[in-house]
């Protein structure tokens, strides 16, 4: 499921944000599923590839657009998965969710935005660590950091990718990028609701898309973390 060169997915962009240069980790990374499904399905409901209708059991309701099948292999992965019939947004994001990690990785590594490096404990065990690979992560959590701390216009690429972000639960653990304080809550739930500010028509879908997604993952990510511990 991975892809040469050329623009990065969402999901790509999600997960390059999340990633914590100094520890090697990605936060969130037990309900990390959830919020890589949602960034693949708001990137077909933005494309016209699925339809994201209103509200109802388990979140939005998606539908594939017929003929509407996305070229690449991973979007078209979770195209398919829609494609079988009509279903809740958070039944589709705990379908297609868990697949995702592996190739988005992949796809980072092969861009040279996270590097994997061999290392070895006490002299003894072999590891594999991941690095920041330099450059396109900072450009995106800076975009991410003027709008939500600077109140920047947004991009709708830039919105979705703080909507995500937000719904994921995680932005806390960015505070030493992204400052943590009630402006930048506010500003984040915003988003997460559509709220983007006035802009062109043509941005409607993606509003409105990404607000049902990014509410999809956040009921999600509250029932997964109501669920007994197993044991």
């Amino acid at each position: 499921m991975t892809q040469g060169p050329g623009r990065p997915l969402l999901a790509e962009d999600v997960m390059l944000v999340l990633f914590q240069p100094a520890s090697g980790t990605i936060a969130g990374e037990n309900t990390l599923f959830y919020v890589l499904g949602g960034a693949v399905l708001t990137e077909l409901g933005a494309g016209g590839h699925v339809a994201v209708g209103g509200p109802g059991p388990g979140g939005a309701r998606v539908e594939a657009v017929e003929g509407g099948a996305p070229a690449d292999p991973l979007l078209r992965s979770g195209w398919d998965h829609v494609a079988t019939g009509p279903r809740s947004a958070g039944t589709v994001l705990a379908a297609i969710g868990p697949r995702l990690r592996g190739p988005v990785l992949d796809r980072l590594v092969e861009r040279g935005d996270i590097r994997r490096v061999k290392r070895r404990t006490l002299g003894l065990f072999d590891s594999t660590a991941l690095e920041d690979g330099g450059g396109r992560r900072a450009g995106l959590v800076e975009g991410v950091r003027a709008v939500l701390e600077d109140g920047a216009p947004p991009e709708p690429r830039v919105a979705a990718l703080a909507a995500l972000v937000s719904a994921s639960g995680s932005l806390p653990q960015l505070h030493r990028e992204i400052p943590w304080n009630s402006e930048v809550i506010a500003r984040a739930k915003a988003l997460e609701r559509g709220d983007w500010g006035a802009g062109a028509a043509a941005e409607a879908v993606a509003r409105t898309t990404t607000a049902a997604v990014a509410g999809s993952v956040a009921a999600a990510l509250a029932a997964a973390n109501a669920l007994p511990p197993q044991g």
